[in-house]
């Protein structure tokens, strides 16, 4: 298959998704049963986000052409090793490794192993020898790069064993948002999204907020409670919240909370799930300090001035979900990974 025809086949894949809806329905069902964190609400965002922003045709067009793609000669045998944080998380790997003409061997988390395996069947619909390419294994071996996404432990043993061969690992990442003052009911809402979604899975999920001196955190509580006051009634999602509340409280460490969410001052970016971080700020030439030194530990920034933060990947509330085409993990450009590979 050309460039083309791999594109063909992905822009495809949207309408069969929207076809096939009793076997989408069931599949969900299916994974929500296994995962209790993959809710209806969060599986359809994941799926609505692959739709509109990777799987339109002419963004596809534009994207790949970036790429001397065409000129690619034997396929390499990539083994991708995805993430189960959240629904379909490891979709842009493959997708990368499909456009660039990769055959694969793909390891499934087994926090997510139900999805993935659906939209191969609707993607065989269009692309009838996309099996021969692409075998979903236990164990990678027989390949000739690798792709992995983990935690920060899982990388140290991804770190020895693929540490001959040409590679991606990706390990823990988390994302901040600095307010400024002003940002209006809307903006705290969409900056929700940002912090909730996937109840905090994600590594573009905000875990730590910047705030100017002297802000009420507490005006952040309305905002949350909008949307996300369900929140209080998700058994595991509260579990989580009354094990970190009972920390903080016997450790008579200072914060707020209401039903769902803790808010602790803290230099960490990291934070558990139902606690959000944050510190004040003061002086931007100091923050803008502490952004390139954190830089390492930072997916992407939100706020409602992306230019004016010296982040690589900034968007404005409500965008951390909303991932397009060029944004690559960690900021490493996956396509032109995989495309040296056929050039070498």
């Amino acid at each position: 298959m050309n460039l083309q025809n791999r594109i063909d086949v992905l822009a495809d894949l949207s309408h069969y998704l929207d076809k096939n809806v009793d076997q989408w329905i069931a599949a969900k069902s299916k994974a929500q049963l296994q995962n209790p964190w993959f809710t209806d609400l969060f599986i359809a965002s994941s799926l609505s986000n692959i739709q509109h922003e990777f799987l339109s045709k002419e963004a596809l067009m534009v994207w790949a052409n970036q790429y001397p793609l065409n000129k690619t000669k034997e396929p390499k045998t990539i083994g991708i090793v995805m993430a189960g944080n959240i629904p379909l998380v490891g979709f842009h790997d493959f997708l990368c490794a499909y456009v660039s003409g990769c055959r694969m061997k793909i390891k499934l988390s087994s926090k997510d192993d139900i999805l993935f395996p659906f939209v191969l069947q609707l993607l065989s619909l269009t692309d009838s020898g996309i099996y021969e390419r692409i075998e979903l294994v236990d164990t990678l071996k027989d390949f000739d790069a690798v792709i992995a996404t983990g935690s920060d432990n899982t990388n140290r043993y991804f770190e020895y064993y693929f540490r001959t061969y040409p590679k991606i690992l990706r390990k823990n990442r988390n994302s901040v948002a600095i307010l400024n003052g002003s940002e209006t009911s809307a903006d705290l809402e969409k900056l929700a999204d940002d912090i909730f979604m996937y109840f905090g899975f994600g590594c573009r999920n905000v875990s730590k907020i910047f705030v100017p001196a002297g802000y009420d955190i507490t005006q952040l509580f309305p905002a949350f409670e909008k949307n996300y006051a369900w929140l209080h009634e998700h058994n595991k999602y509260m579990s989580n919240y009354d094990y970190h509340r009972t920390i903080l409280l016997l450790n008579k460490n200072e914060h707020l909370s209401n039903n769902f969410i803790m808010l602790k001052e803290s230099a960490a970016i990291a934070s558990p799930i139902a606690t959000l971080h944050y510190e004040y700020w003061h002086d931007e030439n100091v923050l803008q300090t502490r952004l390139k030194t954190d830089a390492g530990k930072m997916q992407c920034l939100v706020s409602n001035e992306p230019q004016r933060w010296n982040a690589a990947a900034s968007v404005r509330f409500g965008e951390a979900q909303h991932p397009q085409l060029y944004d690559y993990a960690d900021g490493v450009d996956t396509l032109a990974f995989l495309q040296s590979l056929h050039e070498s």
